[in-house]
This record gives structure tokens, sequence and C-alpha cells, in this order.
């Protein structure tokens, strides 16, 4: 099941643009992302839309599986923010995309910690792997606020990491 996104909305990947100007283009197949980044983005949003064969259409062939059921999914992906972009240029052959998604759930707010590989298959921009750095519920402490340090241990403060 898909959630429909109206044209005009921010694109839910965090790059400032409407969903028509962004990830749309790459979802419909109009376009391949240029970069590994852009493939990221892409990714995200299409978890949050429940785009399971775009997924599935984005993912190295060696790795993928066989199928992505969404049929019990309730996490209502909210935000995406890139840490880190190593390579995964057009010129590329390689890339790795540092990020944290985050998520509403059973009237929670949750966090993902997550290095991704990507890999470029002819022009094309793959999903190879991740590896979950960390994981869990968005916290700050209740006597420090905002100024606390963050809950999902990456050693910030709440308001410049899970808090933005």
């Amino acid at each position: 099941m898909m959630i429909f996104v109206p044209d005009a909305e921010s694109c839910l990947c965090g790059s400032g643009l409407l969903y028509s100007e962004c990830c749309d283009r790459f979802h419909s197949g109009e376009h391949n992302p240029p970069t590994a980044e852009a493939l990221m983005r892409s990714r995200f949003t299409a978890y949050a839309r429940r785009d399971a064969e775009y997924l599935l259409a984005s993912w190295d062939a060696g790795r993928r599986p066989a199928a992505i059921d969404f049929s019990r999914e309730t996490a209502q992906w909210r935000k995406l923010l890139i840490l880190d972009v190593r390579k995964g240029q057009p010129r590329d052959n390689k890339g790795m995309v540092e990020f944290k998604a985050f998520y509403h759930q059973d009237n929670s707010e949750y966090f993902m910690h997550e290095i991704s590989r990507f890999v470029k298959s002819g022009q094309r921009w793959l999903y190879l792997d991740g590896v979950i750095r960390a994981a869990g519920k968005v916290v700050a402490d209740a006597a420090g606020g905002r100024n606390a340090a963050c809950g999902c241990g990456g050693g910030k403060k709440f308001k410049h990491c899970c808090g933005r």
C-alpha cells in the first residue's frame, strides 16, 4: 500500500524541493539518481511512501530480498538527516552515505542511524547494504531539555542532533 503525497508538498528526503521536483522523478523512472546521496534520499522517501517496487529496483541484485512486505508497517517516517557522504559522485563507482532517519510509532519518536554503501552499475546507483550504528527512542533529559545530551548516543546536545 502506497501513501499518497500530493505534488505540492515538500519532499520528505529533506532536499527542500517539492516532491514533484525531487524524488518523484526517480520513483517514476523518468530519471536515475545521479549520486549515491540522491539515491539514499529517494529510498528514504520510498520507504515513507511504502513503495516496495522502487526499493527493490534500486537494490543491488546480489543483496536484494525477494520481496518487501509493508502490511504490518506502522512507522511514519518523518525526516532524514544526511551526516556524511564519501564518494558516490557521478564519476565514482562506490559511495557511502551516513544518515539518521526519524520516525513516529506508537505515540513516540524514534531514530535510526545507519551507514549505507552504494555501487554503480552502468550509469545507475544501487543500494548495496547498510550497518545500523544506533537506533532507539528520541529522548531529551527533561531537566536539560534541548541542551541535554541526545538520547541517541551521538554525543551531541539534543538540539544539535535528533532535536533538529
